[in-house]
């Protein structure tokens, strides 16, 4: 019998409305949600093959458990019984720290990865963590740390009210937006555009947004901060900087034009590859725009400046007033976030608080560089017990790290390896259990961290589509389980895990005198959460005591969940508005413009006026049909131009030899690869690009479609050595690369063999 439900999008940032055909407990078909109260029937070639990501026959169904040396299938109880044993082993004999925990960018999108990992690391008490952002935002996560006080308070443009966009590192009409979840980021572009705004994109390809955009700068990769700080030095020079109502929030704007006097345009011309006149230009149009909001993506976080990159943007748009303000850059309030608190000084942010055993690495928001993950395992020093066990959620770091090779001979020796993983792949064939999780379908969605990044507020909760098959366990409970038994709970009820958060949730929140549950008895608050289980229920309280929560009770038109079930296509709570200064934790209580890690990592950028790259430098890309190494072996996502291919400009080739067509070896610090060539003029002189995610050509995983058209492995170019000191994400963009035809390469190891 056939039927529809409904159910948010988990395939990537813009979290659209999907609606689901389910025949016979199967997903056959699945479009957009007209009546979803953010995305508004909106949906990508993802979210259409939703069915056929959900029923890939290649999904691990039971555990597997790693016996005399092969994986085998298990029961849930023998996969948890091998996790305990193995991890508690070597957390007693070798302490905390020499469990790692590998958290990768699915989490974000389930209901699972979101509410257990922080569980998990508490009980551990583990330093050694590492996540797909160190490869990915970490810079965006320092620079609003340092500049309000939050690592996680990240202003978003306004897009549907500014009149003026400045997109740098951003290609959103392939990777649907980025920090910025919007459903339709294209239509939202083109809206500006028929309102009479400007679009300008900064980026070394002519990308489908750059395409689309009024102006497009080819910028040399890895130069964006150097670009960014001279737009701020011509508002300065030709005082056009004017913070207007910001004003009273600011500290430190009357050092920022001495910190920025070496940043001419004439300066920074050269190492960027424009103009002078153009920078003048871009910053002049950005001052004189009604509204404006400028906004920076991956390509200007995976440079060596990247940090730098991420605060100017923000200083910018602080410059010209347009932070914090409709049709700027504002911060979102989503639902379930912490009970506002009254404005003031806070914490602040702290760099360095620990750091990585082999080369000193500073954390940053509480995370080690997953570029030094190897090294972390396979080299000992005297500074503590290198990492002998490593619990991966959702990540596969052998493809989306630095140096691909290594990690994966470190993996395999490793004394014990736990993966939640829903396939056999390049990084979860080296565990010793694997935990698949079920299909999206059988998961209930609720986006805790993108409706913190979203350009409209809204909330919106989707239950299971599916029921769990026979012999599926829910990802919330595989997290639960996992959480005792490697923090020495095992056989424990899993109810416990969120029994134990909302107790001490609701015991702190009835001490803080700014809660609306202030003084209350919190046994008696939970008593009145509601929801069929754990994580619904710590939903509701979420929701409850959220900036539109009833408070249990003490507004009784405010959020519960049973309001939003009442709301199957989500509840609208308006525009972004105005926030400044509740959002801020430093310890001034203001937007501090200058702190004092940024002003010591500027001589840094002062040295990069004067570098000139010889030869190429390579750069990634995104395909609107895949995410990452996620859905490559989904066979409806891979065809067309979704292609593992070396992007060249047509100059470049002929000096190189090199034809459309043609397989080429590209070759850098940390190994080579070999790809088909695709010559264009998309790409800038001097610039080459290859997408990131792909090389799925290792023995021993299951994931048939993939290994048919493996690609090449992009990161394994890469040594791990480079990384932005401030955030230590891995620089994966400007990284010079050598280019030659496969058949010269093979002649030149020929005769160097000889």
């Amino acid at each position: 019998m056939s039927r529809t439900a409904l159910r948010i999008c988990p395939l990537c940032e813009a979290t659209c409305g999907l609606v689901l055909t389910v025949d016979d407990g199967r997903v056959t078909g699945a479009r957009g949600d007209r009546d979803d109260v953010f995305s508004k029937g909106f949906v990508c070639p993802k979210g259409a093959a939703f069915g056929a990501v959900d029923s890939d026959p290649d999904r691990l169904r039971t555990p597997l458990v790693r016996v005399d040396g092969e994986l085998r299938e298990a029961t849930w109880e023998e996969a948890f019984d091998a996790v305990a044993a193995g991890i508690r082993t070597v957390a007693e004999r070798y302490g905390p720290d020499s469990v790692g925990v590998v958290l990768g960018n699915p989490n974000v999108h389930t209901v699972a990865g979101a509410l257990y990992p922080p569980v998990l690391l508490a009980g551990l008490g583990t330093r050694s963590l590492f996540t797909a952002s160190t490869v990915d935002q970490m810079p965006k996560h320092v620079s609003s740390g340092l500049l309000f006080g939050d690592a996680n308070a990240i202003p978003v443009p306004d897009l549907d009210r500014t009149d003026h966009l400045l997109l740098i590192g951003a290609n959103p009409l392939e990777s649907n937006g980025s920090l910025c979840t919007a459903p339709d980021f294209p239509g939202r572009l083109r809206a500006l555009k028929a309102r009479g705004g400007t679009l300008t994109v900064v980026d070394p390809r002519r990308t489908r947004t750059a395409r689309l955009a009024d102006r497009h700068v080819a910028v040399r990769p890895g130069t964006d901060a150097l670009l960014l700080a001279a737009m701020a030095h011509v508002l300065f020079d030709e005082g056009l900087a004017d913070p207007g109502d910001l004003a009273p929030h600011l500290d430190g704007l009357d050092e920022l034009p001495a910190a920025l006097a070496d940043f001419t345009p004439e300066a920074v011309a050269g190492a960027c590859d424009v103009d002078a006149a153009v920078v003048r230009t871009l910053a002049r149009e950005l001052a004189a725009a009604p509204t404006a909001a400028v906004y920076g993506r991956i390509g200007s976080c995976t440079v060596p400046h990247g940090t730098l990159a991420s605060w100017l943007v923000d200083v910018l748009n602080v410059l010209t007033g347009n932070l914090d303000r409709p049709g700027g850059a504002l911060f979102p309030q989503a639902a379930t976030d912490r009970t506002p608190r009254p404005a003031g000084p806070g914490r602040g942010f702290a760099l360095g608080r620990w750091h990585s055993r082999v080369r000193r690495h500073p954390e940053a928001k509480g995370e080690l560089p997953i570029s030094a993950l190897a090294e972390e395992i396979d080299t000992p020093t005297d500074e503590g017990e290198p990492i002998h066990a490593v619990i991966v959620v959702a990540a596969n770091p052998v493809l989306s790290a630095p140096d691909g090779e290594r990690l994966d001979k470190a993996l395999g020796s490793l004394d014990f390896m736990v993966s939640v993983d829903p396939y056999l792949n390049e990084t979860s064939r080296h565990a010793h259990v694997v935990l698949p999780p079920p299909p999206p379908a059988q998961s209930p969605h609720h986006d805790f961290a993108f409706n913190t990044l979203a350009v409209r507020n809204q909330v919106r909760y989707t239950r299971p589509a599916v029921p769990l098959e026979p012999g599926r366990m829910a990802e919330t409970e595989i997290l639960a389980r996992l959480v005792l038994a490697a923090t020495g709970m095992h056989g424990a009820d899993p109810a416990g895990v969120d029994a134990l958060v909302i107790d001490r949730t609701l015991g702190k929140a009835v001490k803080e005198p700014h809660s609306p549950v202030h003084g209350r008895d919190p046994k008696t608050l939970a008593d009145l959460l509601t929801g069929e289980n754990g994580p619904e229920r710590r939903l509701d309280m979420m929701l409850r005591l959220g900036p539109y929560g009833d408070g249990f009770g003490a507004d009784p038109d405010g959020l519960t969940l049973q309001k939003l079930l009442a709301h199957p296509h989500g509840i609208d709570l308006g525009p972004l508005r105005p926030r400044l200064p509740q959002p801020l934790r430093t310890r001034s209580g203001k937007v501090e413009l200058l702190p004092e890690p940024i002003a010591a990592d500027l001589p840094r950028l002062r040295a990069a006026l004067d570098e000139r790259p010889g030869g190429l430098v390579l750069v990634g890309r995104r395909h609107l049909r895949s995410n990452n190494s996620w859905l490559h072996n989904v066979p409806v996502l891979t065809g067309g131009s979704n292609r593992c291919t070396l992007h060249l400009h047509p100059e470049d080739a002929e000096r190189l030899g090199v034809r459309d067509g043609e397989p080429v070896r590209v070759k850098g610090a940390g190994g080579e690869v070999t790809a088909p060539a695709e010559v264009t003029d998309t790409v800038r002189r001097g610039v080459v690009s290859l997408p990131h995610g792909w090389g799925h050509d290792r023995p021993g995983t299951r994931t048939r479609h993939a290994a048919a058209d493996p690609g090449a492995n992009v990161n394994q170019l890469l040594d791990g050595g480079l990384l932005d000191p401030l955030s230590g994400n891995a620089v994966l963009n400007g990284i010079p690369v050598e280019v030659a035809p496969l058949t010269a390469a093979v002649t030149e190891t020929f005769e160097a063999l000889t």
